[in-house]
């Protein structure tokens, strides 16, 4: 978003101008769906569609702010207390996300002995700020409109208390802690369960794989590849589908994968040897018995996905597109066959997401790819075409499934 317009509005919504101005894009999860709440490995990307801020800190304790198109957020940095009737709001993660910042910073004091981050972490209670924030991220779309959300605030947190306190004094939060802080915000504030993944995706930007076996210090490592060089086009499409009503079809994912680790004593299938789940390529019946055929099949997809995830950075390194659009292809196959995230079972009648996804796997004609978007159910719905085929492809899709459903997407 253009400074102009970014500096009007702020100063319309609060008489002075800007100080300062942040941003924190999208993300696409190009693999690894569901694996990274057990421990396993994501190979994601940040795209074009972006969160953008003007904000000035105020001196202080209270985040004043205005999201274009969504109700203000007023929160007093003082009380940083998670607030009940908050849950499932963006004041939740604003509130959440200072609470983190307070709590990384006494860790510090602690850790260190350094008695100036004692400081630190007591102005976190005056850091307040005003912001004006507007996004082009589509909210629901799997682009991870609030992990976006989250990487922003932190980034404009962190800034106002370098401001406040000097350049340096606060490199304990580089963009893996504010992912962190994001998540636990999501977690325990805004009462979403989900992984790392969306958080460190918007925070690091452009191709990354992530390994969350040491969900404390996740292995991130970055991948140099041209999609547009390798003759194809990134693009997300809009299924019309909801995603009303689906907090318990999102949950029962990690429960089910989170049973069948507790049935070989571990806590994350990340943990499990795949030969113990797995005999002659699919789940062992003394598994199907213990915990249930349904969980006994997520656990395999966790296996088979995390699989696909290295032979696809492997490919993406050697520039081999045509393996790495087979790995995204037997994703989509395995969402939609074995971990069952396509159709909602509290809501079996809606068939959008799935129908989305089998007009555009016909319409790909087996060139390009298609898989799900970020948790399933819902949303959007991820596709590589053939850059010869896009205009094409843009067009039929959208005769299909309405006007400006199919987005292009560039990563970084």
């Amino acid at each position: 978003m253009e400074k102009n317009y970014l500096t009007q509005q702020f100063i319309e919504k609060f008489g002075r101008n800007p100080q300062f101005f942040q941003s924190a894009p999208g993300r696409v999860e190009l693999l690894g769906n569901h694996t990274d709440h057990q421990g396993g490995s994501v190979l994601a990307a940040s795209v074009s569609m972006t969160m953008d801020a003007a904000f000035s800190p105020n001196g202080g304790s209270t985040i004043n702010i205005i999201s274009e198109g969504f109700p203000s957020i007023r929160i007093d940095g003082k009380d940083l207390q998670p607030q009940q009737n908050e849950a499932g709001s963006s004041a939740a993660l604003v509130r959440g996300i200072a609470a983190g910042f307070a709590q990384a910073l006494a860790k510090k004091t602690r850790t260190t002995g350094l008695e100036g981050w004692t400081e630190v972490a007591q102005d976190i209670k005056s850091a307040g700020f005003d912001a004006f924030i507007t996004s082009d991220v589509l909210p629901g779309s799997g682009l991870s409109s609030s992990a976006a959300f989250e990487v922003l605030i932190g980034r404009i947190l962190r800034q106002t208390l370098e401001m406040q306190l000097g350049m340096g004094r606060c490199s304990i939060m580089d963009d893996v802690e504010i992912a962190k802080i994001g998540q636990k915000a999501e977690n325990f504030y805004y009462g979403k369960p989900c992984g790392l993944m969306d958080q460190m995706a918007c925070s690091i930007g452009n191709i990354i794989t992530i390994d969350f076996a040491d969900a404390s210090a996740p292995k991130v490592e970055q991948i140099s590849f041209d999609f547009e060089k390798a003759g194809y086009a990134l693009c997300v499409l809009d299924s019309g589908a909801d995603h009303a009503g689906l907090t318990e079809d999102y949950a029962s994912i990690p429960e089910e994968m989170n049973l069948v680790a507790a049935y070989f004593g571990k806590q994350q299938l990340s943990k499990v040897k795949p030969e113990n789940a797995i005999i002659s390529g699919r789940p062992s019946p003394e598994l199907i018995s213990a915990v249930g055929l349904r969980p006994a099949l997520r656990a395999f997809h966790y296996f088979q996905e995390v699989f696909r995830v290295k032979k696809a950075v492997n490919a993406l390194n050697r520039n081999d597109i045509t393996t790495f659009l087979d790995q995204v292809n037997a994703s989509g196959l395995s969402s939609r066959d074995v971990l069952q995230n396509m159709i909602s079972s509290s809501h079996p009648e809606n068939k959008k997401y799935f129908e989305a996804y089998e007009f555009v796997r016909k319409l790909l004609d087996g060139r390009g790819a298609v898989r799900i978007n970020g948790g399933g159910f819902a949303g959007t719905i991820l596709v590589f075409v053939p850059k010869d085929r896009l205009t094409e492809f843009q067009s039929e899709a959208e005769a299909v499934l309405g006007p400006n459903t199919c987005h292009i997407l560039k990563i970084g």
